[in-house]
């Protein structure tokens, strides 16, 4: 081996034992250190700041030193002799979210050309704290960070239709995004087997829809039902608190209302939206059921044109996920209505009917200056015109919508489902699939093979959490962790400084994080690892 090689091996390596000596989780873009030492953060240290917006960033941090280390900083707008200095520069980097921060004897300087990326900074930041001490006076090692995100989107998706979560643990979900460095939440708010956001005009939805007899027990089709009535749903008022909650902390909550498919509890509230009119159930079990919404009823469309009349105001994001898979076409073959809306449209099949359904939908969701995203069923038929995939059934979908030019998100089954098993020993019920952490991490969002011209609509990717078999918070966050801190480290960090065995050496100091937080996390996750096929 040559003298070049050697040196470049010998930096690569001096690299990587940097990065691990700093434990931080995704993996900065450039991290150096010229001297040794510590800056000592205590109660008398503040947190300095002139320009508006940056205050989100100071009560983060401040947030999270008094539930986790029992201190908080005073705020103030004038220079001090040490202190933790937050500041917006470089206003014309194109980079959104990237930063720099600086550790010396003077304090820590945190600066970005947005305030999201201060707000990542203050991320970083706090990953440098040691997560097991008691001490009221915090060490803060000497460094220099330069950071920046690799993709645009950076998702985790929560399903509280299938088993209900609080608005405590929302928030706390939403936490865990931010200090991953995350940036958009899927809220999975309808299915089945529950309606949970309130409509206004359709009070049923929640009255009936949102409530179910029972669920069962064991893996579907289940082996008993627990006869216990499982319910429960978000007012508007707390959803305003929940996109606010997140707003602060720099992530786009993305509703997910169900269509066509999925149409249970909302057909129990209202039995005329179905093609055969009822009896109908919010179903208690789990799995895809024939009986959806009408494609052939005008009422159909009014009713979900007044829901997202609703919907809308309540959620500033660019965008509303309105579902569009697992449809069966079963009703639709039967029914004189669908089969006569097909007949005036000339579509040569139901396929086409779905497509018919996500377009209408989508001119009237533009109309209102959105845009939607579905899963990628939504190609079959004929993909709406201003439509982003979310790719779930493998790649294909996402490498399909890229060649279209429509963006896409990669969320495939085998990598970015967290309610798939992380190891093979199985010790809880979940669903069929393997996914290790290994796994997680080696995923590379930009599919082999997809053309140089088509990548920059593959906006990044996202993780899904779905609830059949999670039914209170610590079973959730023991399927998340620490498959979240893998899947940040994919989204945000370059492709070139990933290292498994990086990532194996600060995932260790990452657990007692989890345990600082009171979280519940996969303990053997490196031991029961691999990139199981």
């Amino acid at each position: 081996m040559n003298k070049f090689f050697i040196c470049f091996f010998t930096l690569l390596l001096l690299k990587a034992e940097l990065h691990a000596q700093f434990n931080i989780i995704p993996q900065p873009l450039e991290v150096s250190s010229t001297s040794k030492g510590t800056f000592n953060l205590s109660d008398k240290t503040p947190v300095v700041f002139k320009q508006q917006g940056l205050e989100k960033s100071a009560s983060f941090l401040n947030a999270y030193l008094s539930q986790f280390y029992g201190f908080s900083l005073k705020q103030r707008k004038t220079s001090a002799t040490q202190g933790i200095y937050l500041a917006l520069k470089n206003k014309t980097s194109k980079t959104v979210g990237n930063y720099a921060l600086e550790v010396k004897k003077e304090g820590v300087f945190i600066s970005a050309a947005t305030e999201e990326g201060v707000f990542y900074g203050v991320q970083t930041l706090i990953q440098l704290l040691d997560p097991s001490t008691k001490e009221k006076t915090l060490a803060v090692p000497f460094v220099q960070i330069k950071d920046e995100p690799r993709f645009q989107y950076r998702g985790m998706h929560l399903d509280v239709a299938r088993h209900f979560s609080k608005m405590s643990f929302v928030k706390k979900y939403i936490d865990y995004l931010a200090v991953h460095k995350m940036n958009y939440f899927h809220w999975h708010l309808t299915d089945d087997q529950g309606w949970r956001i309130e409509i206004k005009k359709y009070p049923k939805l929640t009255e009936l829809g949102s409530v179910r007899k029972g669920t069962i027990t064991g893996f579907l089709p289940g082996n008993g039902n627990t006869n216990i009535p499982h319910g429960g749903f978000y007012t508007q008022e707390e959803i305003k608190e929940v996109v606010k909650y997140a707003a602060d902390r720099y992530i786009t909550v993305i509703p997910e209302i169900e269509m066509p498919g999925h149409a249970s509890a909302a057909l129990t509230a209202y039995s005329y939206l179905g093609c055969t009119g009822g009896p109908y159930k919010v179903q208690e079990t789990f799995g895809v059921f024939d009986e959806v919404f009408c494609a052939g009823n005008e009422q159909t469309f009014t009713f979900f044109q007044d829901v997202l009349d609703e919907v809308v105001a309540l959620f500033p994001a660019k965008y509303i996920h309105i579902g569009g898979d697992e449809c069966p076409k079963t009703s639709w073959k039967k029914c004189p209505k669908c089969q006569q809306r097909m007949k005036d449209h000339q579509l040569k099949d139901e396929h086409e009917l779905q497509s018919y359904f996500v377009q209408r939908m989508e001119k009237y969701i533009n109309k209102k200056g959105k845009s939607i995203i579905g899963w990628d069923e939504i190609l079959e038929g004929g993909l709406a015109p201003n439509a982003t995939v979310m790719s779930w059934r493998g790649e294909e979908g996402g490498i399909e919508a890229a060649k279209q030019n429509h963006y896409a998100i990669m969320t495939p089954g085998n990598y970015m489902y967290f309610d798939y098993a992380p190891s093979a020993k199985r010790d809880s019920l979940t669903m069929p699939g393997l996914t290790t952490l290994e796994k997680v991490y080696s995923y590379e969002p930009i599919p082999a093979g997809l053309p140089a011209e088509s990548r920059k609509y593959i906006l990044g990717a996202q993780a899904n959490v779905w609830t059949e078999y999670m039914n209170n918070p610590s079973k959730v966050e023991y399927m998340i962790f620490p498959r979240m801190s893998a899947l940040s480290e994919v989204l945000w960090s370059s492709k070139e400084s990933r290292n498994w065995t990086s990532f194996e050496n600060r995932l260790k100091l990452q657990y007692n994080r989890y345990k600082l937080w009171g979280a519940n996390y996969y303990k053997d996750a490196l031991e029961n690892s691999g990139k199981a096929k």
